[in-house]
């Protein structure tokens, strides 16, 4: 495939903005990069696609999503409103998440994939939880991802909230797909916690016992002052400080929010090369506050963008990034817009590639997989490498998205999808859902 007439935006640690260049895409590979002209002489008999003076950039990375919570939207929580976050946890998460079975756990996949597909997500790393659809849950996960044919990274929750035998199922679900997952090209597995707050001493031992060699843990991390608390009430430590006993951190683990630690507890994960992402969307719905990102990245700290399940619109989550930390520390020098870009691409980028050791994605460079995307912006003021952060930050949008290829495979087209039927998939997540949210309501008004 040759991809022709195209202004790239390669990011990398030295993002370029090259006018009328090309790209030639072999066995899912970027091969070569050169002006148009160039590599029309050089590939004659390649396969075209005219990008029509098109920004062509690699695909957005998600750091953090929950594919389960699809089935939340305009979904009523019965009684009061939830006032904080242990109460959104306990009167709509997990009730919702013991409302799924197969065919819905299915469903929420395939309508999250229909969103990252359109709005040029080309991989995410998912944490799942279904109580009542454990064994085989993340093969139905993979199998949709690979029907959409985007990259993801899958585990499942382990807690102990819905008692032992769940637990071990759900440690066992886990080692399980890190196994199989090994022969899905598209798809990893990692090893799902739920969080500090929802394990026991028993859990975090077996859960440390069980892991493969080499591998790592993806977890939630102080998104409330509960989490702390709990910890504090059970072991005298705080979070990360609990969780270190145990072995949690690594290079291959992922902490998820972190909003709520403090600065040893920030060491620990530094020191350790411990990923954080951050999720500002979920943050400020949930009212949980906003993570020290800028102390983070100032200490050389691997801060990755996710989105906690909300639309697969990445630039959403850089421009609620952007404003959150401004607005709650009251200094609009904070989140400055390149370091936002640096969470989003490159070390979005090096923690995908932890499970891809072999690709190097989120890059156009030869050699790099061929994960890309079509926007059709029109800059009016100039645009350089230097300041592409603000033109997405204050110009970019997600209807602007007009193509997705993952791994040299065109997944959408001239904003049409080539591998999934959208109307098909909402219509079967739309039948379906009357009995989830039976199903959840039943469990939620058991929680009043």
């Amino acid at each position: 495939m040759l991809i022709t007439n195209a202004t790239l935006i390669t990011w990398g640690e030295s993002s370029q903005i090259l006018v009328d260049h090309a790209l030639y895409i072999e066995n899912g590979l970027i091969r070569a990069i050169a002006p148009t002209m160039d590599l029309l002489v050089r590939y004659p008999q390649a396969e075209k696609i005219d990008a029509r003076g098109q920004l062509v950039m690699p695909g957005n990375i998600c750091a953090h999503t929950h594919f389960y919570g699809a089935y939340a939207r305009g979904m009523a929580i019965p009684g009061p409103a939830p006032e904080n976050f242990p109460q959104i946890l306990q009167r709509l998460w997990w009730p919702l998440d013991k409302a799924l079975d197969r065919d819905t756990v299915r469903a929420s996949a395939l309508v999250c994939l229909v969103d990252a597909v359109k709005h040029g997500t080309t991989m995410l790393i998912d944490h799942h939880a279904s109580p009542n659809f454990i064994d085989g849950s993340l093969d139905v996960i993979a199998d949709a991802v690979e029907q959409a044919g985007i990259r993801a990274v899958l585990c499942y929750e382990v807690t102990d909230r819905e008692g032992d035998d769940k637990m071990y199922a759900g440690i066992d679900e886990n080692v399980r797909f890190m196994e199989a997952s090994k022969n899905r090209a598209l798809v990893a597995g990692t090893f799902g916690l739920h969080a500090s707050l929802t394990l026991h001493d028993e859990a975090l031992r077996a859960c440390a016992d069980a892991i493969p060699a080499g591998e790592g843990f993806h977890v939630h991390v102080a998104e409330h002052e509960a989490d702390e608390e709990d910890s504090l009430r059970r072991s005298g430590k705080r979070v990360v400080q609990r969780l270190h006993e145990f072995g949690i951190w690594g290079d291959k683990t992922i902490a998820a929010h972190c909003v709520h630690i403090d600065e040893a507890e920030r060491a620990i994960l530094q020191e350790t090369g411990t990923w954080i992402t951050h999720q500002p969307r979920s943050n400020m719905n949930n009212a949980v506050g906003a993570a020290a990102i800028d102390d983070m990245l100032k200490h050389g700290m691997k801060v990755c963008l996710g989105n906690d399940g909300f639309s697969n619109n990445m630039w959403e989550d850089w421009k609620a990034a952007y404003f959150l930390h401004k607005v709650a520390n009251r200094d609009p020098r904070r989140a400055n817009g390149a370091d936002i870009a640096r969470m989003a691409t490159h070390h979005n980028a090096r923690l995908a590639e932890k499970f891809f050791p072999k690709l190097r994605l989120g890059e156009l460079v030869e050699g790099a997989v061929a994960d890309l995307i079509f926007v059709d912006y029109h800059a009016f003021t100039p645009l350089t490498g230097g300041n592409l952060p603000w033109h997405i930050l204050f110009g970019f949008e997600a209807s602007m998205v007009t193509a997705t290829i993952v791994n040299g495979i065109v997944l959408m087209r001239d904003r049409q999808l080539l591998t999934l039927d959208e109307k098909a998939i909402a219509e079967e997540a739309l039948a379906l859902a009357p009995k989830v949210w039976e199903r959840y309501t039943a469990n939620a008004k058991a929680t009043l």
